[in-house]
């Protein structure tokens, strides 16, 4: 485990990193549901299962429907990784560390944890989620905003950085894996007008959309958005960014602490996958495989850096 002052701030920005994807990956369901050719609470199932959550919400609720998946996903406190959860547990987390932050980070957090607490009171309309997963990303980017803007570049930064990008490579390869092995109803549609039409709703729930359309012209080909979001080294959701950044940390880290860990290596060897594969490769071999395998990954490079700075900013 980290140190106290490093573990509160890496979770803190692991769970702030939580909410958004979570809010992202109920608007990935929500924008193919409706491009659905079959049961749209198939679908939904697809999504708690890709968001590692599915066990728990059948412990909870009889039947998957719309309602009840939303509901889990947004503001069921039975759920840790549901948005409400997440965001009471960064400000818990931020509470703890009260000293290591700025005021400006700190009252972002709090105002935040305030508004969430509000608008998720009640259960959620279909109608009124777009609007509130907007409100999400625009609170969790607001703290996002105070810190990188207020805070000196210290220990205490790179390991809020590591806790952001660990999150958000976990959950942009969980939001392609939504899209590719989960809800895409047979291989018959892969080209399809239909596959083409969910892989762009993936574009925009990562807010990719645009900026995807900058490099290709706005080309929507499987391989293409798969390339953009896994190997594309300047999309800011990429897997291949969030593991530059990683490493760039842990190096900062390295010059802080005077010492080098096996998570460095663990970290780089990452990158270099990422930086080595080309992405028709990945897609011969099995995109579900390869987004998988990266979980995993990415969930041993967490556990190594929890136990390699254990004893630092104590």
């Amino acid at each position: 485990m980290l140190g106290r002052t490093a573990n509160g701030l890496f979770w803190m920005f692991r769970y702030i990193e939580r909410a958004e994807n979570t809010a992202r990956l109920i608007d990935a369901g929500l924008r193919m549901s409706l491009t659905s050719l079959h049961d749209r609470e198939e679908e939904w199932a697809s999504v708690l299962r890709s968001s590692g959550v599915f066990a728990a919400f059948s412990d909870n609720y009889p039947e998957v429907t719309s309602t009840n998946a939303v509901n889990f996903l947004l503001r069921d406190k039975a759920n840790p990784s549901s948005v409400l959860s997440a965001i009471e547990s960064a400000r818990n987390n931020g509470r703890m560390v009260r000293t290591a932050l700025t005021r400006e980070a700190w009252e972002a957090t709090n105002e935040c944890y305030l508004e969430m607490k509000d608008l998720l009171s009640r259960k959620t309309a279909e109608a009124e989620l777009p609007g509130i997963i907007d409100k999400i990303k625009q609170y969790t980017g607001l703290i996002r905003g105070a810190f990188h803007g207020t805070m000196l570049r210290t220990d205490r930064y790179n390991f809020s950085r590591i806790g952001t990008f660990i999150e958000r490579a976990d959950n942009t390869a969980r939001i392609l894996d939504v899209k590719y092995y989960l809800l895409l109803p047979a291989a018959s549609y892969v080209g399809s007008s239909l596959d083409n039409v969910q892989w762009e709703t993936i574009l925009r729930s990562v807010s990719a959309h645009r900026a995807y359309g900058w490099v290709y012209e706005g080309n929507y080909k499987p391989a293409n958005i798969a390339d953009f979001l896994i190997l594309n080294g300047r999309m800011p959701r990429s897997l291949a960014y969030c593991y530059d950044k990683i490493s760039a940390n842990l190096s900062y880290l390295e010059r802080e602490y005077g010492k080098r860990h096996p998570v460095q290596d663990t970290a780089a060897a990452t990158l270099g996958m990422l930086r080595e594969h080309e992405i028709q490769a990945i897609m011969d071999r099995g995109l579900h495989e390869f987004l998988q395998d990266f979980i995993s990954q990415n969930s041993r490079v967490a556990a190594e850096i929890a136990n390699a700075y254990r004893f630092y900013q104590d």
